[in-house]
């Protein structure tokens, strides 16, 4: 068997020639306007401005462009591969090179990751803290969601809401109507043959029995011939007027808090730390 010795100056030398290579990658470039709330909201008003022709309006799918932030795994996913995206165009596809100043490349960049990024990994203005008191307070949305174990039952639990989803994904949850209720948070109103009614959200149902969560935060198991009548409502108990019954600043203040729910910032062990 023949022995291998280890030398050190040359394991530098491989590791030094690994950086070098690295550094010198086309998919190392980082963008280098930033990514600020001032250049990410640059960013989505040159998107509207140049890039609806063929992508929809805000990064929705158009006519002849993909969505920008659709739930799906991306093929250019670094900055620079989405800057030569946008300015040499794509090969084969619809996609056009658009030769814009650089500048302007880079902020469309620093937009589209931050529409595709979770929202506790990006910069969101406002007041957290105020957020949160809104949450609880003129918001009402203790009432159906639960935040560290604190709140109710009707709706998902928040916890880690800003790992999870996209700012875009929650201001749209705050400010578009579903068309139908998420499965598992179907409204419902049950009336039992011994005269009860209650209401709350269809958890799990077939032909036999119906679980639920009732307006009192507690879960109902039903079978069938305890049911005298089983009504349900199509249209999803979350509110979509956030930006209506709120002020702009509330509006903003409650998206900051939001979108820094998230696990890493809780301890079960300990008592809830506080968001940065």
């Amino acid at each position: 068997m023949t022995s291998i010795s280890w030398n050190p100056t040359i394991a530098i030398c491989l590791l030094m020639g690994l950086i070098v290579s690295r550094a010198g990658s086309p998919l190392a470039a980082e963008n280098p306007v930033g990514s600020s709330s001032e250049v990410i909201t640059e960013g989505h008003q040159l998107f509207n401005k140049l890039c609806t022709s063929c992508h929809g309006i805000d990064g929705a799918a158009g006519d002849r462009g993909p969505a920008m932030a659709a739930s799906r795994r991306y093929l250019r996913q670094s900055d620079e591969e989405l800057f030569d995206a946008i300015q040499k165009g794509i090969p084969g596809s619809q996609m056009p090179p658009m030769g814009l100043p650089e500048n302007d490349a880079w902020k469309i960049v620093a937009w589209i990751r931050s529409s595709r990024a979770r929202a506790y990994s990006v910069p969101v203005e406002g007041d957290k803290d105020k957020g949160a008191e809104i949450f609880w307070g003129k918001g009402d949305c203790g009432r159906c969601h639960v935040v560290r174990g604190r709140g109710g039952l009707l709706g998902p639990d928040l916890t880690n809401l800003g790992a999870e989803m996209s700012l875009r994904q929650i201001r749209e949850g705050l400010t578009v109507e579903k068309p139908h209720p998420p499965f598992g948070y179907r409204p419902v109103t049950v009336k039992t043959k011994d005269g009860r009614t209650i209401s709350g959200v269809s958890k799990n149902e077939h032909n036999f029995s119906l679980q639920m969560i009732g307006d009192d935060n507690r879960l109902h198991l039903f079978s069938s011939d305890e049911l005298e009548k089983i009504t349900y409502r199509e249209k999803s108990l979350m509110p979509s007027d956030y930006d209506k019954r709120l002020s702009e600043t509330e509006f903003q203040d409650l998206l900051a808090f939001l979108s820094r729910l998230s696990l890493r910032e809780y301890d079960p062990n300990q008592q809830p730390r506080r968001n940065r």
